[in-house]
């Protein structure tokens, strides 16, 4: 079954002369992937692009997922051995730079962090673990049947599909886990490998840790919970200032009383015969 996948793709890419050059030359590698034998000879020859030309999103709301998406996992999984790239080449099979798909946001376990041009699996020796794709009505056949069943090929864990405008995704987020060679649904929202519960929140997934509860702030939330310590740092600092003016008034003031009470005035006054340095 796999074989026939990997050999519809490649034909579907080179549809000339693909039987014989299939049979003779090509050979599937423990990681899922084909490649001519004499690869050592030619791949310094074969240009791989990082780009197409075309839009990285079909809409600001599609956009907007994505780059939420994409910085909400970087900073999660910013002191981990992972990678979180957004729409870029990933290449499957060595020798064919057609062959290649550009998940919108994609996690990748067990590599170096840091972003890539492009990502060849052959190269990094991973395949990615969870990828995420902000869908729409346009897209829906490629992202539920091609992407679906390129990812399962390939062997991604988890395969999430989000629908910013709700057009044709039930409660518009979707995901699935790979459970032997076949994706089943993901039925309780959690992600596995990412340790993460996903909820729709608007035109956007919320992200909340499983272990603490607590949720993984968008950027603009940063910026406002940032504002908010801020300005409570500068509140208490302010009580602190006050405080120590009280504390330095009523000192004067006591100082004050205790000169007034040593004045000749004072001392002439029975009534106010009161030891200064017992004040306090």
């Amino acid at each position: 079954m796999l074989l026939m996948i990997w050999v519809r793709l490649l034909w579907l890419t080179y549809p000339n002369a693909c039987s014989c050059f299939f049979a003779s030359r090509l050979y599937f590698t423990s990681i899922g992937k084909f490649f001519p034998r004499n690869h050592l000879s030619v791949e310094s020859e074969i240009f791989y692009p990082s780009a197409d030309g075309q839009p990285v999103a079909e809409t600001y709301d599609h956009l907007y997922a994505l780059l939420t998406t994409l910085e909400v996992l970087q900073q999660y999984l910013a002191n981990s051995q992972a990678t979180v790239l957004g729409n870029q080449f990933i290449y499957y099979a060595q020798g064919f730079p057609k062959l290649r798909v550009a998940p919108d946001v994609i996690v990748i376990f067990d590599v170096a962090p840091g972003g890539r041009d492009n990502y060849k699996i052959w190269e990094e020796g991973q395949v990615p673990t969870v990828i995420f794709e902000m869908t729409s009505f346009g897209t829906k056949g490629q992202d539920e049947i091609f992407k679906k069943t390129l990812y399962e090929q390939l062997g991604v864990k988890e395969y999430w599909l989000f629908d910013p405008k709700g057009e044709w995704v039930e409660q518009q987020l979707r995901g699935y886990r790979l459970r032997g060679e076949i994706y089943e649904p993901i039925q309780d929202g959690c992600s596995e490998p990412l340790q993460l519960r996903l909820v729709v929140e608007g035109r956007l997934i919320g992200f909340y840790r499983e272990d603490t509860g607590e949720k993984l702030l968008i950027p603009n939330e940063l910026a406002e919970a940032l504002r908010q310590e801020v300005l409570a740092r500068q509140q208490a600092e302010e009580l602190v200032e006050q405080e120590r003016q009280r504390a330095e008034h009523a000192e004067l003031q006591i100082e004050q009383l205790k000169a007034r009470l040593r004045s000749p005035l004072a001392l002439a006054q029975p009534s106010l015969n009161v030891d200064p340095d017992t004040i306090q």
